[in-house]
């Protein structure tokens, strides 16, 4: 894997709080290790956000199938 250097603009508050948390040797890594957590899990809320457009698209169109099979597959099973 390839290291890029970058040069980022913090606010003294959270250089402190940072410095405080990872240490002044660790900064990097701590920096890396928090994008990657935010960057996965962007990634899984707009798959969750897709997932669930795509099952309000299909609602209807699943619901008419289901009617569509009721009989067949409620056939052989005792009445209550």
């Amino acid at each position: 894997m390839s290291v890029v250097r970058m040069n980022i603009t913090l606010s003294q508050d959270l250089a402190e709080e940072l410095e405080k948390i990872a240490g002044s040797k660790k900064k990097s890594r701590f920096i890396a290790k928090t994008l990657q957590e935010k960057i996965a899990s962007i990634k899984a809320d707009e798959i969750q956000r897709r997932l669930e457009e795509g099952y309000k698209a299909r609602n209807e169109e699943s619901h008419k199938i289901a009617r569509e099979f009721e009989a067949v597959d409620l056939e052989g099973w005792d009445e209550y």
